[in-house]
């Protein structure tokens, strides 16, 4: 059987957890206390076709590095081979617009999203990629903002939208 690799990883938001497979990293999950580890880890299983290995290093090394580099400030563009498994057809076209044209320490509407891909008035579908995204940080869904200013949702909790949109500048930083 196939096998994908995983580890948890530590970080001022709290614990993610992080897969791969030999095309590159295919998930990120919030909050990776054991019953989340658990349930990516089966529900990773089951759509991947791959049993799950603990292991920090070969496909996971540099998606690690990355990372904390990115939560020290130090980067701002992660150059990571993704592995789209996990998305399809419009979300992956709004998850790819959102990689590759929304740059740190800038937001974008989810209409204005829906346009950059042909769908001026798919403002709600852009919101279901948002929660569906699997890579989140790395295809940063906290960058996507309501039309009104406000935060909108976020499938990690709106104080880690908070917190990742702070470290990349565009809100100011918790006074506590």
């Amino acid at each position: 059987m196939k096998r994908f690799a995983w580890t948890v990883l530590a970080t001022e938001i709290g614990p993610l957890l992080l897969a791969a497979t030999d095309k590159g990293l295919v998930n990120v999950a919030f909050h990776a206390d054991r019953t989340v580890q658990d349930t990516a880890l089966r529900q990773l299983s089951g759509r991947l076709g791959a049993e799950p290995v603990a292991d920090a290093t070969g496909p996971l090394a540099e998606p690690i590095r990355q990372l904390e580099r990115y939560f020290a400030g130090e980067l701002r563009v992660f150059s990571l081979p993704l592995d789209w498994a996990l998305t399809g057809g419009f979300n992956r076209a709004v998850l790819e617009e959102l990689a590759t044209g929304v740059p740190y320490g800038t937001v974008v509407g989810y209409g204005d999203l829906a346009a950059r891909v042909g769908q001026p008035g798919a403002a709600q579908a852009v919101g279901a990629a948002m929660g569906a995204n699997p890579l989140p940080v790395v295809v940063a869904c906290h960058r996507v903002v309501a039309t009104d200013g406000g935060l909108g949702g976020f499938s990690g909790g709106l104080e880690t939208k908070r917190t990742l949109l702070a470290l990349e500048g565009v809100l100011p930083p918790p006074l506590f």
